[in-house]
């Protein structure tokens, strides 16, 4: 009992030092770190500002050695005294002996002189050296808006403009926000009557020193090959940069006009030079890949055969003319084409037949609406082909008009005959055999003359135009010869239909009551003409 009495007495007295320490309830540092038992002033010796080395290691045990850890020191803190802080009066920050009262923020101790427009936290921008600022090129890429060019020389109040030049209001990181005064006064162009953007970097480079030409950002036209250059009078020859057209027409109409080989005006080209042109220097290469939807040069047979146009368009004021036959010559053109039907060597015939320039895929006239049959075959392309071969007529008139009108036997044009030569005619040579389905309508085709129908010459005797459509006109050499009876002897009329039918001469009807009455027992034999006259 007596033993745990001096512990006993320690302890209370532990806990009451702690419990009467001025620097609050919650500060656990042994007092002999700061005072010593001479008095509670605290020697300046008694302080190590210094920031504490890496723990030791013995070298032999591998164990951390132990350091002193007697003397109170700041790093062992949440707030190393670095820079002036280190000879500040503790007293400056610490106004009272609770330690922990004490805020590790900036703010706490120092007057915000930028009135909060940077934000409270000092660091960001100070170090603890002073109260310079080395780091605003950071600040401003750390907040979108990197200082390029004209910006990496400007001073800060050129843009942070305030009454004490210390405070620093957020401005926004758009261009227009500085730069309206200089969007609104600009006339040339005038950025507002053209209605431009009001984001200065579609335009002006962001890394720019001025707002000059070479420093304009031109990508909504793009200055590159043939149109690199530094002379913006160049294109914009009236100093007005609002209303300058951005068609190749409008810069290079003088060498559109000028331009002969080939000549573009007479092929009438389209006044779009980007058709067939890039902007390469010097307008070359260039390629019209839109001919290869008429006839293919830059794909198929004649990839890489020629070397310039007027290698197949001799005539330069007119490119639909054309010529094959510059390259494919004679006789192996012809011997190549030996038992070719319609074969000739001339140059739409080549397109006509071979339109896609190979000879594998060559033109066969039978898969087409009009296949070609009887005097057809054989006939030269350009005969029929004479505007070219599209659009081409499949009528026959459209051919054969001139056959038509000059026919006289019979003579078509007289006659009205249909200018579809097809009604009468085969395509056979000599427009022989011919029908004539419509003869009902001139002279009908009856009964004997049926069976003769197809031999017009029987009637016609080549005469169509003069033929008579009267019994007599044909049949009056038969009305003389006849004998039994005696036609001529008789008087009988000259027209056959008053007693015969058209299918043949007998039987025949005759008015006989003219010569003898038909009555009685006589009319049963009326028709019976031998039972009287026995021939």
């Amino acid at each position: 009992m007596r033993s745990l009495s001096p512990i006993i007495l320690l302890l209370g007295l532990t806990v009451s030092l702690y419990s009467q320490s001025p620097h609050g309830t919650d500060f656990k540092i042994n007092c002999a770190a700061c005072h010593s038992s001479v008095s509670w002033d605290i020697p300046a010796d008694s302080w190590d500002f210094q920031e504490q080395a890496k723990p030791k290691v013995s070298d032999i045990t591998g164990w951390e050695v132990a350091s002193d850890t007697l003397k109170f020191n700041h790093y062992k803190t949440d707030f190393p005294l670095e820079g002036q802080h280190a000879s500040v009066d503790c007293r400056a920050c610490h106004e009272t002996l609770v330690f922990a009262e004490a805020s590790t923020d900036c703010i706490s101790c120092h007057t915000d002189m930028h009135r909060t427009t940077v934000g409270s936290d000092c660091a960001r921008c100070h170090a603890t050296d002073n109260w310079l600022v080395d780091n605003i090129t950071e600040l401003h890429q750390d907040n979108g808006f990197p200082l390029l060019g004209a910006h990496a020389i400007a001073s800060c109040t050129d843009c942070h403009t305030s009454e004490s030049a210390l405070e620093f209001p957020r401005i926004g990181n758009e261009c227009i926000n500085c730069h309206l005064a200089d969007f609104t006064a600009t006339t040339n162009p005038n950025h507002q009557g053209a209605g431009f953007s009001t984001n200065c970097i579609d335009c002006h480079q962001g890394d720019g020193f001025d707002w000059a030409s070479e420093d304009i950002n031109h990508d909504f036209f793009p200055l590159t090959k043939g149109h690199e250059i530094s002379n913006c009078a160049q294109c914009h020859t009236t100093g007005d940069f609002s209303t300058t057209p951005t068609d190749c027409f409008a810069c290079h109409q003088t060498d559109f006009e000028s331009t002969l080989n080939p000549n573009h005006q007479s092929a009438n080209f389209p006044t779009t030079c980007a058709t067939c042109h890039s902007t390469d220097v010097g307008w070359m290469p260039a390629e019209y890949a839109q001919h290869d939807a008429i006839f293919p040069i830059y794909s198929g047979a004649h990839d890489g055969e020629w070397m310039q146009c007027i290698d197949c368009h001799n005539n330069p004021s007119d490119f639909g003319e054309f010529t094959c036959i510059n390259c494919h010559l004679n006789p192996e053109t012809d011997e190549a084409h030996d038992e070719v039907s319609g074969y000739a060597y001339e140059n739409t015939a080549c397109l006509a037949c071979h339109p896609m320039g190979d000879a594998d895929n060559s033109f066969d006239h039978n898969s087409t609406e009009f296949p070609l049959t009887g005097a057809h075959i054989g006939t030269d392309c350009i005969l029929c082909h004479a505007n070219g071969y599209e659009g081409t007529p499949t009528q026959c008139e459209a051919c054969h008009t001139i056959d038509f009108n000059n026919t006289t036997n019979p003579n078509h044009t007289a006659l009205a005959l249909p200018t579809d030569c097809a009604t009468c005619h085969t395509t056979e040579p000599g427009w022989s055999p011919a029908t004539f389905d419509i003869h009902d309508d001139y002279y009908a085709l009856n009964g004997a003359h049926n069976a003769i129908s197809n031999d017009c010459a029987t009637c016609h005797n080549g005469d169509y135009n003069n033929t008579p459509n009267t019994c007599a006109g044909c049949h009056t050499e038969d009305f003389n010869q006849t004998s039994d009876p005696d036609h001529e002897a008789a008087q009988f009329p000259i027209d056959c239909e008053s007693c015969h039918t058209e299918t043949a001469w007998v039987p025949s009807t005759f008015n006989h009551d003219e010569f003898f009455v038909m009555t009685g027992a006589h009319i049963p034999i009326a028709n019976d003409c031998v039972a009287c006259h026995q021939g």
